[in-house]
């Protein structure tokens, strides 16, 4: 077990060390797992999980499609012209980023509002970061709410056997849905606290024009699909999977005939992020070996004998500690390693695991807003900014993430246990 401990550490240590090239560290971590024979040649295929990264990637090209129709950017026209001023807008346009991004990716989800908010700050000679900063952390926030809502959950849902409903309704309980919009509702009031003077008009403006309502239909048939997978008793475990990547198909050959060029089925997969997926493929892999070896067991003796029996304890370390880790570290790999190693300390104190998958997905998901590393969202987000002249200092970020994730967190941890920590 020694030698999987000492080459899962320097896994992890390097893919903090070199962020560039973590998907390169993961794979080559989990081929040499295979090769010394830690992970048997028969435990590789059972240790990735396939309905993962085609629900990954077919959602990744649906959204590429749904964004280029220009649907987002009509919306947020809508949604701004029935707001008074400054501050309300920037309360709906994180608002509206957090509804999109519960089923669609956060960064994907920044990608498509920012725009709409550079566009607003321009017209009224404000500056755009506040604004874009707001969007970013909101999209964070609601990733956790459904299933398709983020990486993290998807992960959460490959491994736990949840279905799209079950983040609305588990076990006969109110879900982690709830969970989360309780904190977007105390958030909302954060942001209007922080923008209250900003009470300038806005300018009349023309709706953007849709130029095609397929991806749109698409995106909502995936969705419907989904919630009637989870009435399908005995599914194959790969059916989420199978109707992401079909639907990203179809919507590809449409837009091949549409386009009459094999770039509307070429384009949308190469929207697909592939990095992710393959710093996911090696993660399972590399997850499967530490497994193999004892090492997912003894990391969860340390949590029991940290917290003793008591479950409380066990949920409050777990979820604060996700926060401060996923401040800081991509919280993917982060989520991938921590699921088995949560299941494994359920088992061993003979309790049901889901207060504490969802305390892990709730402060994995939002500790990213507490830094603008935290989270991919808050990197593109800043990005966009740098590239259109606009420096983000520190505190401008911590001015809007500090309080957004406490008034995001604490909710969340005082609901989930009230719901699932006596079951």
């Amino acid at each position: 077990m020694i030698y999987a401990i000492i080459l899962f550490a320097v896994t992890y240590i390097l893919m903090l060390a070199l962020p560039k090239y973590r998907t390169c560290v993961a794979l080559i971590s989990a081929c040499c797992f295979i090769a010394s024979g830690m992970l048997p040649l028969d435990r590789i295929i059972e240790s990735i999980d396939f309905n993962v990264l085609l629900m990954i990637a077919g959602t990744m090209g649906i959204v590429s499609m749904f964004i280029e129709s220009k649907m987002p950017a009509r919306l947020a026209d809508m949604i701004i012209a029935h707001v008074p001023n400054v501050c309300w807008a920037i309360i709906a346009l994180a608002l509206f980023a957090g509804i999109i991004s519960a089923f669609v990716d956060n960064v994907a989800t920044v990608l498509m509002v920012a725009p709409v908010a550079l566009a607003i700050a321009r017209r009224i000679g404000m500056s755009p970061v506040p604004m874009i900063i707001s969007i970013a952390v909101s999209s964070n926030l609601q990733g956790a709410a459904t299933l398709v809502g983020d990486t993290t959950s998807i992960l959460l849902g490959g491994y736990a056997g949840m279905n799209f409903l079950d983040f609305f309704v588990y076990k006969g309980r109110p879900s982690i849905f709830f969970a989360v919009e309780l904190g977007a509702v105390i958030s909302a009031v954060i942001l209007f606290f922080l923008f209250r003077k900003e009470d300038k008009k806005l300018p009349k403006a023309e709706r953007t024009e849709v130029t095609d309502y397929v991806p749109s239909a698409l995106l909502l048939l995936m969705i419907a699909l989904l919630i009637c997978a989870s009435f399908v008793p005995d599914a194959p475990d790969i059916s989420n999977g199978v109707i992401c990547a079909t639907l990203m198909v179809i919507g590809g050959i449409y837009e091949s005939v549409r386009k009459k060029s094999l770039r509307g089925l070429t384009d949308p997969i190469k929207e697909i992020d592939f990095t992710t997926v393959g710093l996911l493929l090696g993660l399972f892999l590399v997850i499967g070996g530490i497994t193999e070896q004892g090492v997912i067991d003894a990391l969860a003796g340390v949590f029991t004998r940290l917290a003793g029996d008591d479950l409380f304890v066990i949920y409050t370390l777990i979820l604060w500690a996700s926060v401060l880790f996923s401040a800081f570290i991509d919280n993917i790999p982060y989520v991938a390693t921590m699921l088995p190693v949560v299941q494994s300390i359920a088992v061993s104190m003979g309790v049901d695991p889901t207060v504490l998958y969802f305390g892990l997905l709730s402060g994995a998901t939002l500790g990213g807003n507490m830094t603008p590393i935290g989270a991919s969202a808050n990197i593109a987000g800043i990005g966009i900014l740098r590239k259109a002249g606009f420096e983000v200092r520190n505190s401008d970020f911590f001015r809007i993430g500090i309080p957004f994730t406490l008034a995001a967190v604490i909710p969340a941890y005082i609901y989930i246990w009230i719901v699932y920590g006596g079951m």
